[in-house]
């Protein structure tokens, strides 16, 4: 059996899926892509029209599923061989707060994050960097749902470590990476260093150094 491929650039939001997979022992082909993909490696376009990654293709044993959004992808990783401790299955406690923080974490922690990113970092010589400033005053705004879950809590759900922690907390180490560590609480950063201090997540990031960063 063929094990499935996720094209990726490193430290990029498929980083959720390279430490999912480490989490649950799940083999991985990575093939590591030079940032940005769609305009530095333009054949890429052929796998992906999109031009993003990550880009998890399975093996045609496995229905040859070809998913696009990290979230998802940390999610299948976790569950494609059955009920895993990193998943929070229907019927159990927190299911629902389960899904919520997993898709909480792209569609608003992540989202303004990648505003700041172009306006301020990458196209800030086109007049842009205010807006891009006012996006990262968003974010940490949005950061309030996450740390009142946390009150009192080691992690989001259930009292154990899932996927929706590699979730969020992948937003949470990209605030480090870029600059936007200044509004995070305090109470977020002891949640990330102990995030971080996994072996998952270091067997994850010693993956990907093989490839260029994506930040």
């Amino acid at each position: 059996m063929s094990a499935p491929t996720l094209y990726t650039c490193a430290g990029s939001r498929g980083l959720r899926c390279t430490w999912a997979a480490e989490e649950a022992g799940i083999e991985l082909d990575l093939e590591l892509l030079p940032f940005p993909p769609r305009f530095a490696a333009p054949e890429y376009l052929e796998i992906n029209p999109l031009g993003t990654v990550p880009l998890l293709v399975d093996g045609p044993e496995d229905g040859g599923a070809r998913m696009t959004e990290s979230c998802a992808i940390a999610h299948y990783l976790a569950t494609k061989n059955g009920p895993s401790e990193l998943a929070i299955a229907p019927g159990e406690a927190d299911y629902a707060e389960y899904l919520d923080y997993t898709y909480h974490a792209d569609a608003t922690i992540t989202f303004p994050q990648t505003v700041y990113m172009r306006f301020a970092m990458f196209e800030k010589d086109k007049g842009w960097a205010e807006a891009g400033e006012a996006y990262a005053k968003w974010f940490w705004k949005r950061l309030v749902k996450v740390e009142r879950r946390l009150d009192g809590r080691e992690y989001l759900c259930a009292d154990r470590f899932t996927v929706a922690d590699i979730c969020v907390g992948y937003a949470l180490i990209l605030a480090e990476r870029v600059g936007l560590d200044e509004g995070v609480p305090e109470s977020l950063k002891t949640y990330r260093e102990r995030l971080v201090a996994r072996d998952g997540y270091r067997r994850a990031v010693e993956r990907e150094k093989a490839g260029p960063r994506a930040i």
